[in-house]
This record gives C-alpha cells, sequence and structure tokens, in this order.
C-alpha cells in the first residue's frame, strides 16, 4: 500500500479551497465533480510538499461535520483491491463501502475500511 492522501470532509468545497489558497501553495488543483457513486462532491489539490488534499462534501460527511470531524481518512493506492481488501479484513478490517468507480480517480475503484486506527480509502492504481 502506498499512501496517496488525506480526505478532508467540508459543508463547502469552494469556501475551503479559498482557505488553502491563503495558507498553503497549491501546485494542482482539480476541478470540482460530484461523482453519483460516492453521493459527494471533491476535489483533489496538492501542495507545495507534494501532500494530496482530498475534499469531500456531501451525504457521506454529514454526521462527520456535525461532530466537529474534518480529517476523516487516508487513502492508499493499492494494485489488486480486492485482495487488499480481503487481507485487511482477515485482519480486522471492516468493510464499509465496497469497491465503486470514482470519477475523482478517471473511475479507478475505490474501498472505504475502518481499521483499529480510523477509516482508510483504498484506491486501485489501475
Amino acid at each position: 500500500m502506498k499512501f496517496h492522501h488525506v480526505g478532508v470532509a467540508c459543508k463547502d468545497i469552494q469556501t475551503e479551497l479559498q482557505n488553502i489558497r491563503k495558507l498553503h501553495k497549491i501546485v494542482e488543483e482539480t476541478p470540482v465533480v460530484f461523482d453519483p457513486n460516492q453521493q459527494a462532491e471533491l476535489c483533489m489539490v496538492t501542495v507545495e510538499d507534494g501532500l494530496n488534499i482530498e475534499f469531500v462534501s456531501g451525504k457521506p460527511v454529514e454526521n462527520l461535520l456535525k461532530k466537529r470531524i474534518s480529517y476523516y481518512h487516508i487513502c492508499y493506492e493499492v494494485e489488486d483491491i480486492v485482495t487488499t481488501i480481503d487481507l485487511l479484513t482477515q485482519n480486522g478490517g471492516m468493510l464499509i463501502s465496497p469497491p465503486k468507480e470514482a470519477i475523482l480517480f478517471n473511475n479507478r475503484k475505490v474501498a472505504f475500511l475502518m481499521l483499529p486506527y480510523g477509516i482508510i480509502e483504498l484506491l486501485n492504481s489501475n
């Protein structure tokens, strides 16, 4: 598994983009997209040191925001999402969202799991 990005829940992506532009030098930014498979608006920015931050708004993060939780997942890129899910669930992980195509990642599949240290997203590498 290779670290890919940090997921940040937000109420309004445009507001968060304005805020992060004031705080960090943005070297890359995707358009804001709505992904019907995730029922969320999404945008990825890369800051000067190479960190990728995914902003997520919409139904999947509404309860997190009510609890004032913004950082809510880290994402790992994996070569085989199904094999990695099997490995993680056999070792105590719980699948919370099965693999689905994700518009933000050119329809590569993503899945979410709960691990003892928190929520992770898996992003299939191809």
